[in-house]
């Protein structure tokens, strides 16, 4: 379910909470908050998500990193274009 965080977002911004995967292990991440934008180019996720979920660097593919959601002061995480 998705709503709008006007805590950490100014002005206040579509987030929903949710399950990440890694398909090949079948690990799972849960209550992930990610910033909705229908009009990104590229999917930004928290990096400590990425590392619990044990995703590997797909060939021909580098990881972009930038900051998490909304928050400018927050962890860096990777792109997954």
């Amino acid at each position: 379910m998705s709503s709008y965080d006007a805590t950490d977002c100014d002005p206040p911004a579509p987030v929903a909470q949710v399950t990440l995967r890694n398909v090949d292990s079948g690990e799972t991440v849960a209550d992930v908050l990610l910033l909705l934008d229908t009009g990104a180019d590229v999917t930004l996720l928290p990096r400590d998500t990425i590392e619990q979920l044990g995703v590997q660097q797909v060939a021909g593919h580098l990881p972009r990193i930038g900051t998490e959601a909304c928050c400018a002061d927050s962890a860096l995480g990777a792109a997954v274009s």
